[in-house]
């Protein structure tokens, strides 16, 4: 085993050989979803399920479904759109029919118009998928409280967002985010908000596990180049926390030694 697969991310006991996922809508086309995906080789990519069959979704259906097959990359569906817990249920029940997959992205909206999860209904949506046998990837807010409650009804990772979903501010809550990482043992996964690879590489530094990109790369101006820097930039972010950065100082600190330097006095 080499130092890489050593480092594999790893999510309810399944190894995963990257630390990007991708979303696959609001691409261009579905040739440059294609290109995009095999640039990036995220280690799944999201789908959503609309309540019918692959079979029966049409000439637009079929043709998506057939991309995902050619990709080779495993599917995370999610529930998107989903405003209870008995649509988020019955909608990952027919995910897992469709997609032949237990894994499954918790989405349970609480506001249309943030998108901001239904933090109140949220862990009694993740436990009764667990006990259904999903292995859950819950979309959640960066709240402490809240992930410890969804990993106490048994979520392996959690997906807490950075910023509003489509937004592409960063990170809006830098200290809650960090405060997270080193409270909660669990992967961690950060979905939605971000915009730039640099924010990607930041919360990558702070020790998160991978990141789900789908406005930042679909909407870039060249999809396929963007989403081969933000690969790159999670490889660098992960490197730069696994090497240990140094502690800030509030003052300058010489990184040069004076000593035998012509021309020095000492004070």
């Amino acid at each position: 085993m080499n130092d890489t697969d050593a480092d594999a991310l790893r999510l309810y006991g399944q190894t995963f050989p990257g630390r990007l996922l991708l979303g696959t809508s609001r691409y261009p086309s579905p040739a440059v979803l294609e290109a995009a995906v095999e640039r990036a080789r995220p280690a799944m990519v999201t789908a959503s399920l609309r309540r019918q069959a692959a079979t029966d979704a049409g000439a637009n259906g079929n043709a998506f479904w057939q991309l995902l097959q050619r990709l080779a990359v495993p599917v995370l569906p999610n529930t998107a759109g989903c405003h209870s817990v008995e649509e988020v249920v019955t909608t990952a029940q027919m995910a897992r029919e469709v997609f032949g997959t237990p894994w499954i992205k918790l989405e349970l909206i609480g506001d249309d118009y943030t998108l901001q999860p239904d933090t109140l209904n949220l862990p009694e949506a993740a436990d009764r998928l667990i006990r259904d046998g999903f292995k859950v990837l819950p979309y959640c807010t960066e709240d402490l409280v809240l992930c410890r409650r969804l990993v106490d009804v048994g979520c392996e990772a959690l997906m807490p967002w950075a910023a509003p979903i489509g937004t592409g501010k960063g990170a809006l809550n830098p200290y809650a985010l960090r405060q997270l990482r080193e409270r909660i043992d669990v992967p961690l996964i950060v979905d939605a908000g971000l915009g730039l690879p640099s924010h990607a590489c930041q919360v990558m530094e702070w020790g998160y596990d991978a990141v789900l990109l789908n406005t930042a790369v679909a909407l870039a101006a060249d999809p396929v180049a963007m989403a081969g820097a933000f690969a790159d930039a999670v490889t660098a972010g992960r490197s730069a926390f696994r090497a240990g950065a140094m502690a800030e100082q509030e003052s300058a600190q010489p990184s040069t030694p004076v000593l035998g330097t012509p021309f020095w006095h000492a004070a």
